[in-house]
């Protein structure tokens, strides 16, 4: 029986990535996210490849919708091996003026969604005998720009919610982790009707010690290594992708 992968968030940019990177990998993939259209043209390309995948239009933050999604996956794909929590939406304002409703919009989808997923992906892991699951958390979980504070708190408590998941979960043969991704160019990993060729400048360059702005299949890698057996040792950790930027001294000129 082939492994499944439940990818939130997955038909675009950096989920886009993860997806296609599992389906590369033999898994059968499920992909929940509000594009309608980005998910059915995602769908396409997996099966032209030889892959299996389905699609669903899913809003996170609705606990009805993600139950759905769910029974549908364990319906069709049979069970759920892992999940990636990808799913994820930003609403930028002023700290002394943002409305408390994009405020909780935010922590909706980011934060509420990835525990809804996790709560219903992890009962089916349960009974399977274990599984693995992801988190997309952001460097903005740990340092900020000003503005963003919905945005920060969200992934903020996702790197909580990883451990204390990791702790929860473990007795059931379920690892949990985070990735926290820096600067991920995904012009260019959106839709046809979207997508675009990035353009980046030196400086954008120079930012990262690693001379160049991350890729979406920087994050799917890692997605692969911490749900593979090679890191079955590792749990309730999280990962920095984010070419060495975080660790940066940067000066203004």
């Amino acid at each position: 029986m082939n492994k499944v992968a439940a990818v939130t968030g997955g038909a675009q940019g950096i989920g886009k990535a993860v997806s296609l990177a599992f389906a590369k990998a033999g898994y059968e993939v499920s992909i929940a996210d509000i594009d309608k259209e980005a998910g059915l043209e995602l769908v396409k390309e997996i099966r032209e490849a030889g892959g299996k995948s389905l699609f669903m239009c899913v809003n996170v933050a609705k606990e009805q919708e993600v139950a759905r999604w769910m029974q549908v996956t364990l319906s069709e794909l049979g069970r759920i091996d892992v999940l990636v929590n990808n799913a994820g939406i930003g609403r930028s304002g002023s700290m002394l003026e943002l409305p408390v409703e994009l405020f909780d919009e935010v922590i909706g989808v980011n934060l509420r969604g990835a525990f809804l997923c996790s709560q219903q992906a992890a009962a089916a892991m349960k009974r399977q005998g274990g599984g693995c699951i992801v988190n997309m958390a952001s460097t903005r979980a740990l340092m900020s720009e000003a503005d963003t504070e919905a945005y920060s708190a969200s992934k903020g408590g996702l790197l909580a919610l990883t451990h204390a998941m990791a702790v929860s979960l473990g007795r059931y043969g379920i690892r949990v982790n985070a990735v926290s991704p820096g600067w991920i160019e995904t012009a260019d990993w959106q839709k046809l009707s979207r997508r675009k060729q990035p353009v980046h400048s030196e400086r954008d360059r120079l930012q990262h010690p690693v001379g160049r702005v991350g890729t979406p299949e920087d994050i799917a890698a890692a997605c692969l290594y911490l749900t593979g057996e090679h890191a079955g040792f590792i749990t309730g950790q999280n990962l920095v992708i984010d070419g060495g930027m975080t660790v940066k001294m940067i000066y203004e000129e």
